[in-house]
């Protein structure tokens, strides 16, 4: 008898590890890819969570900061995570082939044939978040419409609902990356991750937020960004650490909190006067 227990219980582990191991390689019904199991994750908490892969988490950052170069109002960025979030998952997407709506290409599949840009641009994400925002403002009393409303005035989707089932995630994602929360925005990393310099960090920081990130500079493997008020250190400290798993950041400093990647978790540290610091892993 206790043979067969014993054998029991493997059978119903080897069926809980096959179901598991088959839904880390899938998604949830209209939903975000599971994560896959081991795999690096990040996290915005604000009152609820989101949990998205590091590509997904850097894309969210972009978006979010292109929309703090333009001083949209963070309306304006909840309404463009919720579009992205549906339209691609938080994916740049290449064409394909018969799975694209047409031409539809990028984060927010945006189409060349209706006008939206060449495909290059379309492809990069700073500029399709850039004409989604000028989309966006062009529309009269977008602020007042609901969530999937203003998503589908700019979209104009054959599925005019389907954007309000993100409304409470993209919500979260604009409190943390927009500075409201501190320490909203976790990641892990993992050693094999994709390394850029510091100077190449510069210049992806620079390209997201423009002159808002106007003082930035990397001296060997520290990056400092000046910090002209708390919720603009915020937005540079959790756009680093959603870089930090393809661009090797180590360690992100901003007020009296420390993120670093050895555990993936902020916690207390000296305070650091008007700026953010971030440390880089070094390149090669």
């Amino acid at each position: 008898m206790r043979a067969r227990s014993v054998l029991t219980v493997l059978v119903v582990l080897l069926v809980v590890c096959g179901v598991g191991g088959y839904l880390a390689r899938t998604k949830l019904p209209d939903g975000l890819p599971l994560p896959v199991l081991g795999a690096p994750e990040c996290v915005a908490d604000a009152d609820g969570q989101v949990r998205l892969d590091p590509e997904q988490m850097a894309n969210a950052a972009t978006i979010a900061a292109v929309g703090i170069r333009r001083n949209v109002p963070d309306r304006a960025v909840t309404v463009a995570l919720a579009t992205a979030l549906q339209e691609s998952k938080l994916r740049n997407l290449e064409h394909l082939g018969g799975g694209n709506d047409h031409d539809s290409v990028g984060l927010f599949q945006q189409r060349p044939s209706q006008g939206w840009g060449t495909t290059a641009q379309i492809m990069d994400p700073r500029y399709a978040a850039d004409r989604f925002y000028r989309s966006l403002a062009r529309i009269k009393g977008w602020q007042r419409m609901r969530v999937t409303e203003a998503a589908q005035r700019v979209q104009r989707s054959a599925y005019p609902e389907a954007y309000q089932k993100w409304a409470d995630e993209a919500e979260v994602l604009t409190r943390v990356l927009t500075g409201q929360v501190p320490g909203g925005v976790t990641c892990d990393t993992r050693d094999d991750d994709v390394v850029l310099t510091s100077a190449g960090l510069v210049e992806r920081m620079k390209l997201d937020f423009g002159t808002k990130a106007k003082g930035v500079v990397a001296a060997g493997a520290e990056l400092r960004v000046p910090a002209a008020t708390d919720r603009a250190g915020w937005q540079f400290a959790h756009w680093l650490v959603a870089q930090a798993p393809a661009a090797g950041v180590r360690k992100v400093t901003f007020a009296d909190r420390q993120w670093s990647a050895d555990n993936g978790a902020w916690s207390a540290a000296e305070k650091v006067a008007e700026q953010v610091v971030a440390a880089v892993r070094p390149a090669g």
